[in-house]
C-alpha cells in the first residue's frame, strides 16, 4: 500500500494579503514565501468571509460556511453542529498522525491527536517578541518526530507574528522605517490613543512616547518579514528530511488586519477587504503545477475539499466549499463572485460583497459610531473610504434583498437560524445587544496582552 502524502499547513493569524510582496506590496515582506510559491500555485483573491479567528479557522477546517459551522463569533460557545467533521478528524480516520501547534483550547481546532503550545504574544515590558522562533523550537522537533513514523502526518502551525502586539526582533523592527517615531510634531497616533476601548492595550506594546503611525505599520511589516525568514527554516528542514516530494504545503490566514484603516486601529474587525482578503498558496512538487497564479475568487471553505482531492481522500462528506483543483487542470469551475460576509469580534455586522459593491449592515450600534448601512463601490473606491449608501439607495435595496434571499436559503438548507442572529452575547458582557454606540464604546475594553491572549485562547471563561 502506497503511503499517503503528508500535509504541512501554515495558518498565519492576521496576515493581510496586500501587505505581502507575494501580492505586489511595495515592501519586500515575504521574500522566502514568494520564492517558495514560485514552485506552486497562488490564489490572488482568497477571502475569509466570516471574521475573526474562530469562524475563520472553523471554515478552513471543515469546508463549511458560517451557516454550516454555526460559528460566527470570536467568543463562540459550544462546538460544531452534529455531523460536521474537521480536517484533522478526517485525516486521522485515514491513518494520519495529526499535530496542532499554537491553537489549543479553541472550538475551531477540534480533532488533533496532539496539541503543542508556544509563547506567541508579548509586550513592550517583556521586550521584542520572538514568536516565530518560539514556534520553530517546538515545530521542528515535532516535524522530525513525525517524519520517523511510518504514518503520513498532518502538522498544523498557527503563526502569530502578524497579530498584535507587533514586536519583531532586531533587525526586523527597523528594516522598513528610518524616521523618528518620537517626533513631537507628528500627531498621527493621537486618534489611536484617544480610542478608549483599545488605548490601554496599545500602551503596553507601543514604544512609550511613540507618535508616528507609520512606525507601528512598519512593525507589522517587520513582523511579517521576520516570520517569513523563520518559515524558511521549517521549509529547509522539510527538504533536509527528504520529505518535500511527498508533502503538500499550504499557506493561508484566518483573516487579515486593519492597521490605520477605517478607524479600526491595529486589529481585525470591520468588514473591509484589508480584513477579508488573505493569502492562499499550495505547493506539492510533481502533483501540482508550478508558477501558476489564479485570479478566480475563492474562500476559506474551499481549502478542505481542495486538500482532500490532492491527497486523494474521499471523505464522503458534503461541503459548502468546492475544490480548486479543476482550475489547475484547465477545467471550468463555476465562479462564486458574490458572497455573504459576517463579523462578530468587537462589532456584530453582516453584509454582501460583489466584484463591484460592498454592503455592510450593523446589527447593533458599534463602538466606532459608524452608520447602520455602509456601501462602497469597489471598482471606483477599492480602499472603501467613500460610503455612498445615501447616494445609491437602489443599490442598497438590491444588495439587501440578495443578502436576505441567501440567508433564507441557507437557513432552510441547514435547518438552523443564521448564527449571526443568535450570538447575542458575542462580546461576553452578558448585557445582550448594545442599544447605543456610546454603550458599546463604554463597555468594550481590552487592557493588556495577557487579556488579549486569554480572549483568543478562549481561556477566560468568566467573562
Amino acid at each position: 500500500m502506497v503511503k499517503k502524502p503528508n500535509l504541512l499547513f501554515f495558518g498565519i493569524d492576521s496576515l493581510r494579503a496586500d501587505h505581502m510582496s507575494l501580492y505586489g506590496y511595495n515592501r519586500l515582506t515575504t521574500p522566502h514565501i514568494d520564492k517558495y510559491a514560485e514552485g506552486g500555485i497562488v490564489f490572488e483573491y482568497c477571502f475569509s468571509p466570516s471574521i475573526p479567528t474562530t469562524p475563520g479557522y472553523a471554515s478552513m477546517f471543515t469546508g463549511r460556511d458560517c451557516f454550516g459551522t454555526n460559528i460566527v463569533a470570536l467568543r463562540h460557545k459550544g462546538g460544531y453542529p452534529e455531523g460536521v467533521k474537521t480536517l484533522a478528524e478526517v485525516l486521522k480516520e485515514n491513518g494520519y498522525n495529526t499535530t496542532c501547534i499554537g491553537f489549543g483550547g479553541n472550538p475551531a481546532s477540534r480533532g488533533f491527536d496532539k496539541y503543542i503550545e508556544y509563547e506567541g504574544w508579548g509586550s513592550w515590558e517583556a521586550g521584542r517578541s520572538h514568536k516565530a522562533e518560539n514556534l520553530n523550537k517546538v515545530a521542528i522537533p515535532e516535524l522530525e518526530r513525525l517524519a520517523k513514523e511510518d504514518k503520513p502526518f498532518f502538522l498544523f502551525m498557527r503563526h502569530m507574528d502578524p497579530h498584535s502586539p507587533y514586536l519583531p526582533p532586531e533587525p526586523f523592527h527597523r528594516i522598513f522605517y528610518g524616521g523618528n517615531e518620537f517626533d513631537p510634531n507628528n500627531k498621527s497616533l493621537e486618534p489611536v490613543y484617544a480610542f478608549k476601548p483599545f488605548r490601554d492595550y496599545f500602551y503596553t506594546w507601543f514604544p512609550p512616547g511613540c507618535t508616528d503611525k507609520d512606525y507601528i505599520i512598519a512593525q507589522y511589516d517587520g513582523a511579517v518579514a521576520y516570520m517569513d525568514a523563520c518559515i524558511q527554516n521549517i521549509l529547509t528542514k522539510l527538504e533536509a528530511l527528504g520529505l518535500e516530494g511527498e508533502t503538500l504545503v499550504v499557506i493561508t490566514a484566518d483573516h487579515g488586519e486593519t492597521l490605520y484603516d477605517h478607524d479600526c486601529y491595529f486589529d481585525h474587525h470591520g468588514l473591509y477587504d484589508c480584513t477579508l482578503r488573505v493569502p492562499l498558496v499550495f505547493r506539492f512538487p510533481g502533483k501540482l503545477p508550478a508558477g501558476k497564479r489564479y485570479s478566480d475568487y475563492c474562500q476559506l471553505k474551499d481549502i478542505m475539499p481542495t486538500i482532500l482531492e490532492i491527497l486523494e481522500i474521499d471523505s464522503g462528506l458534503e461541503f459548502d466549499g468546492r475544490s480548486l483543483m479543476p482550475l489547475t487542470r484547465g477545467e471550468y469551475r463555476e465562479p462564486e463572485p458574490e458572497f455573504y460576509i459576517t463579523e462578530c469580534t468587537w462589532m456584530r455586522k453582516h453584509g454582501w460583497r460583489t466584484p463591484e459593491w460592498k454592503l455592510i449592515q450593523a446589527l447593533e450600534p458599534d463602538f466606532h459610531f459608524k452608520p447602520e448601512i455602509e456601501l462602497y463601490n469597489l471598482i471606483k473606491d477599492p480602499e472603501e473610504n467613500n460610503n455612498v449608501a445615501d447616494k445609491e439607495p437602489g443599490v442598497v435595496k438590491m444588495l439587501l434583498e440578495r443578502m436576505q434571499q441567501h440567508i433564507a436559503k441557507r437557513e432552510k438548507e441547514v435547518g438552523r437560524v443564521n448564527p449571526i442572529y443568535t450570538n447575542l452575547d458575542w462580546h461576553g458582557k452578558g448585557c445582550g445587544p448594545f442599544k447605543t454606540s456610546q454603550q458599546a464604546y463604554d463597555t468594550l475594553h481590552i487592557g493588556d496582552p495577557e487579556a488579549a491572549r486569554k480572549l483568543q485562547a478562549q481561556l477566560d471563561k468568566k467573562k
